[in-house]
């Protein structure tokens, strides 16, 4: 019986060591194969990238075959996404395999950078916004307060309770403290305050108003929380009518850009759009339909009393 219960041991121990042998040689496999497949990722991401756009993102269902006879190979096996991408070089490439980002984090029209030969998706890259747009972003905080404008209580109530809509539009006289209140409460907050002049965006960005818009818009979301502050909303807000001039047909382009980027968040987003006009009665209706500037308030010419206010603020 002793015999019998040695023997046993020494089949234990036995299978033990070829176990214990089996999986030591499995790891070192592993462990080569990963320094094998690292050393071709370092290779593959060596810089320069290409950088391309998402055109389409496709899912995969090996399930589906044109033809019960066609031939089937491993990529139409593949459970998973598709990518259709478009190169700085204007070329547009299938990728059945998407590359290293995660096709779950990707989206159509984002920046990534692919391999120059495999064009393997390497890395995400930040989105890209026009130079002009950025400089529209105000750097420096406002330093007004509320305390510095006189005569308009009303209208500051008014304002702060106004924020919870999407947007809010100011209109009245030139003068009468519509963008220093802009900039009394974009000091109130720690929000990204980005300005747009109208007349600035017909005048000099001629044909390219549309995409400074939206790019403007886009720059807001991803540095929310944020206020878009449009001054002089008449200079691009106008009622819609015909024109052959490329100057007009531009300005109502820009105004349905507009509209779709109001449209485009709710309003419960971090994303607030702010607009001042003198020309209240020249405005699109369109603008002032409830969802998008959803808030009007008058900022009419200062009376006696807030005259007088004004003055000792300032004196």
């Amino acid at each position: 019986m002793a015999k019998e219960v040695q023997k046993a041991n020494e089949e234990k121990n036995a299978l033990k060591s070829r176990i214990v042998l089996r999986v030591t040689h499995e790891l070192q496999a592993m462990k080569a194969m990963i320094k094998e497949n690292s050393e071709k990722i370092k290779v593959n991401k060596a810089l320069p990238y290409l950088v391309s756009n998402i055109i389409e993102l496709l899912d995969v269902d090996p399930n589906d075959q044109e033809e019960d006879d066609a031939n089937i190979d491993l990529d139409s096996q593949r459970k998973g996404k598709y990518a259709v991408i478009k190169t700085s070089t204007r070329q547009t490439y299938f990728l059945p395999v998407i590359g290293l980002v995660d096709a779950d984090k990707l989206k159509p029209g984002d920046l990534v950078g692919v391999n120059n030969d495999s064009y393997l998706i390497l890395e995400s890259l930040p989105t890209e916004y026009d130079s002009r747009v950025k400089a529209m972003e105000v750097n420096e905080k406002p330093t007004e307060q509320y305390s510095d404008i006189g005569g308009l209580d009303k209208q500051i109530q008014e304002f702060v309770e106004a924020i919870l809509p999407k947007g809010v539009l100011m209109y009245g006289p030139p003068g009468t403290g519509k963008t220093l209140l802009a900039r009394a409460y974009a000091a109130q907050t720690k929000a990204t305050f980005l300005k747009l002049a109208g007349p600035q965006l017909v005048q000099m960005f001629i044909r390219d108003g549309t995409k400074l818009v939206r790019d403007a818009f886009a720059l807001a979301k991803e540095k929310a929380p944020s206020i878009i502050f449009i001054d002089e909303l008449d200079a691009i807000g106008t009622k819609s009518f015909d024109s052959e001039k490329a100057e007009d047909q531009e300005v109502q382009r820009m105004m349905l850009k507009l509209l779709n980027q109001l449209d485009g968040f709710q309003s419960n987003t971090q994303v607030k759009v702010i607009a001042a006009t003198n020309r209240v009665d020249i405005l699109d209706p369109a603008l002032l339909r409830s969802g998008r500037l959803d808030r009007k308030i008058e900022f009419p010419m200062p009376n006696e009393e807030a005259s007088a206010r004004i003055m000792q603020i300032h004196s």
